[in-house]
């Protein structure tokens, strides 16, 4: 089945283009002689950059500690693959209580709970069997944190509608798959006065954050580049009946060509180059591959009348993006989950005295090596290690892919209840979720770059804490 060029750029599931151009604004452009009634040009690099204004008597969130929580009480809006992974760390962290669970399918949220009973935790209330039964559950007052692991489509409204409930958010990726919405994300944060931030489990690797610390001491020089992604061959979850439901993640590669999903190497990358603490994203611009993959594992594996063969694959099977820094650094972020190849987030970051590259984890920095040969990043990465590390690695509830789940759940527990501010917050979590609607843009107009917007609105310019924290205890 051929495809249309307007076919291949949609992203959003409805009739609007998520991160689809911009229309142009008033005093964009003289129309040209002879140019049709009421044309404008299109909006330039500059009024593309420019942030909105914060609105009368808002304020940033930059720098805003959580409100202390003896108990932090979690709400989890979905069920499936990730949420049921998710639930029995947030059971686990001390001072962590899930209080309420969500699905639309009531024999989720009736399992959920089943298993924390099980594991002799409370039972939660249980929430389901329609499309707003979220809402319902976000009504309660015994809810401080609103855990989202739904399709990506939900993220955005769901996390709006848990803000202006009076609730902190963390979100898995994205948090939003347009330009629109994230901004909203943003502003909805600000009048809320409550925290949204991505759930980036990746940025608490335990590579990723002594890579952060090394570049944060100049183990690496002057910091110039580095490539980051999500490299991931999930064509037979894709094409399982069961695995993603009703098959949603496939869907979106019929929807769009985009990068939907670079920020679990991305984050990491921009924390080493401290973007929004110092640096900032300024400039996007996208390549895709044609789309061969799915329907090349379908013609190979997929029955005749399986659903899948009504479907076109539009997305490409690697979408590049090449991101430049304020400070002139560039970021290559990749997303390819049709192809098959290993595992990898590249996990790259190079600079004036050496690189460091992960899968397999390899370092060649100066004057430490030379003769051209890498070197084992073990001895770096011991020497190196980030404090959450050190402190939760014999922690008998650590787990998940790795243990960075449980370090990213364990870490926001204890900032909530010991009042800190947010590693990662809300201007963050748009910067690394931008690309997804960006990459729209610019692959639209034939791979240029787009601006990406500053989310911060000035506010990147200060030097500030995130990833890279200082030691700190959970509460007793």
């Amino acid at each position: 089945m051929g495809t249309t060029d307007s076919a291949r750029r949609q992203i959003r599931p409805g009739p609007v283009a998520a991160g689809a151009r911009p229309p142009p604004r008033p005093g964009g452009g003289a129309p040209p002689a002879g140019g049709p009634p009421g044309w404008r040009a299109p909006p330039t690099a500059a009024e593309e950059a420019a942030s909105p204004p914060r609105r009368p008597g808002r304020r940033s969130m930059i720098g805003v500690p959580f409100e202390r929580h003896r108990t932090v009480r979690i709400g989890m809006i979905g069920l499936g693959n990730r949420g049921m992974s998710m639930i029995g760390g947030w059971s686990a962290v001390p001072g962590a209580a899930v209080t309420a669970v969500c699905d639309i399918r009531a024999e989720r949220a009736k399992a959920a709970a089943d298993k924390l009973a099980a594991d002799g935790r409370p039972r939660p209330a249980e929430y389901g069997g329609s499309a707003d039964a979220y809402r319902k559950m976000l009504a309660r007052d015994d809810i401080d944190l609103v855990y989202i692991a739904t399709p990506w489509e939900f993220h955005y409204p769901q996390g709006k509608a848990a803000l202006l409930s009076g609730k902190h958010v963390g979100v898995e990726l994205p948090i939003a798959t347009e330009l629109d919405q994230l901004w909203d994300l943003v502003d909805t944060s600000e009048q809320t006065r409550k925290h949204l931030f991505l759930a980036e489990n990746c940025s608490y690797g335990r590579n990723e954050l002594a890579i952060l610390k090394m570049a944060h001491e100049g183990v690496f020089g002057e910091v110039t580049n580095g490539h980051g992604g999500y490299l991931h061959d999930l064509r037979e979850l894709l094409f399982s009946d069961t695995y993603y439901t009703d098959a949603w993640r496939r869907k979106w590669h019929t929807r769009s060509t985009a990068s939907f999903y670079p920020m679990h190497g991305l984050a990491p990358i921009a924390a080493c180059m401290d973007v929004n603490r110092g640096d900032r994203f300024a400039t996007l611009r996208a390549t895709a591959t044609e789309p061969k993959g799915l329907a090349d594992y379908r013609k190979r594996h997929m029955p005749p009348g399986h659903p899948s063969w009504k479907e076109t694959y539009i997305n490409g099977d690697l979408v590049t993006c090449l991101i430049e820094t304020e400070q002139g650094r560039i970021i290559r972020a990749e997303h390819d989950v049709s192809s098959p190849r290993p595992y990898s987030r590249i996990n790259s970051l190079a600079g004036s005295r050496g690189i460091v590259e992960d899968y397999p984890a390899r370092i060649y920095i100066e004057p430490d090596h030379s003769g051209h040969a890498w070197k084992d990043f073990g001895p770096y990465r011991d020497r190196h290690d980030h404090w959450l590390w050190k402190k939760l690695k014999d922690d008998p509830n650590l787990g998940g892919h790795g243990g960075m789940d449980y370090v990213l759940q364990w870490r926001i527990v204890q900032q909530m209840r010991a009042g800190l501010v947010p590693d990662i917050d809300v201007y963050d979590s748009a910067a690394w979720c931008s690309p997804v609607p960006l990459s729209v843009v610019s692959l639209d107009r034939g791979g240029k770059p787009v601006a990406v917007p500053d989310f911060t609105r000035g506010g990147w310019q200060k030097a500030r804490p995130g990833l890279d924290s200082q030691p700190s205890e959970m509460p007793v």
